[in-house]
């Protein structure tokens, strides 16, 4: 095991990912003013929209009138999803300087998601890495259901391996290991760690988790020890996923700032400005946050 890193960078989700679930629309104003929150509380990588059928996922459907709206602070990379190449032109069009792909290490779920194959989903993604590579955009790529498929179970950790793998031969320059219905533990993230780790290098890997069974947390240290310094997560504890019935939100940005600040590891971050960008979206959707530092530090009971 490695030392703990002396800084992580956390990607923020929560105005994509995690709004992207919410059956209630949520007003334009309200997502340019979480995510000018967000930015104003030190958060650096702030994945801001979609550019995905809006009859598949109608919560996006405004990503490009945001982006066109959106006061950029220079400082910050807002991204965007672009699951082919339609997206990515309207993502361009947009303005936007970052996108990411995603792909699943499970069979049953890509047809679920995607409607498509593992390797036919890899395919629609070469026009975009190869638009991308001309107009100079970064591409990061996302593997979703690395520790257990809500159809197959247990996913083997060589199919990440090879997805991952994939994603990283095609030019993405970060690749989030995403544990879609929250269902990994510590263990099972330092072994998939070591077989990923030992095809590409560590520095480019991510971890994405969601906190369905109380481990994300855990998690996220147990990967901090193998080397990982990428986090994402979700202001609020914001998201779930609609293909994986139960499965909870990603871990909560206020909880992992508290988790990072507890043990001396720098992320830029002020945590009590980002407790009032989380509370500020959830007065707004109707419900408490769901971080656990964000209620104690608000007095709300759990």
């Amino acid at each position: 095991m490695n030392e703990l890193p002396h800084r992580v960078k956390i990607v923020e989700v929560g105005p994509r990912d995690g709004l992207q679930n919410e059956a209630r629309p949520v007003a334009i104003e309200d997502k340019l003013t979480l995510i000018e929150m967000l930015s104003s509380a030190g958060l650096r990588h702030i994945e801001a929209g979609a550019f995905v059928n809006p009859a598949w996922v109608p919560q996006m459907a405004d990503s490009g009138e945001l982006f066109h709206r959106l006061r950029r602070d220079p400082a910050v990379s807002y991204s965007a999803l672009t699951p082919n190449l339609k997206g990515f032109e309207r993502a361009l069009e947009a303005g936007v300087s970052e996108v990411a792909v995603f792909a699943a290490a499970s069979e049953t779920f890509s047809q679920k998601n995607t409607n498509c194959s593992i390797s036919q989903s890899l395919a629609r993604f070469e026009p975009v890495m190869e638009a991308a590579a001309n107009t100079g955009i970064a591409v990061r790529g996302y593997v979703s259901c690395v520790a257990g498929c809500p159809y197959e179970g247990e996913v083997p950790v060589a199919s990440v391996v090879e997805v991952a793998r994939r994603l990283a031969d095609m030019g993405c320059y970060e690749i989030s290991l995403g544990d879609t219905i929250g269902v990994g533990t510590a263990a099972h993230f330092r072994r998939l760690l070591e077989a990923v780790g030992a095809e590409l290098a560590m520095e480019i890997l991510a971890v994405h988790c969601h906190d369905t069974y109380g481990q994300a947390l855990t998690n996220i240290y147990a990967s901090m020890q193998m080397g990982v310094a990428v986090v994402d997560s979700s202001v609020a504890g914001l998201g779930g996923c609609p293909y994986a019935e139960g499965a909870s939100g990603n871990v909560a940005s206020e909880d992992v700032v508290y988790l990072l600040q507890g043990l001396g590891i720098e992320c830029g971050v002020e945590l009590d400005a980002l407790i009032a960008a989380g509370n500020f979206i959830s007065q707004r959707l109707g419900r408490p946050s769901q971080s656990r530092v964000a209620r104690a530090r608000s007095g709300v009971a759990s």
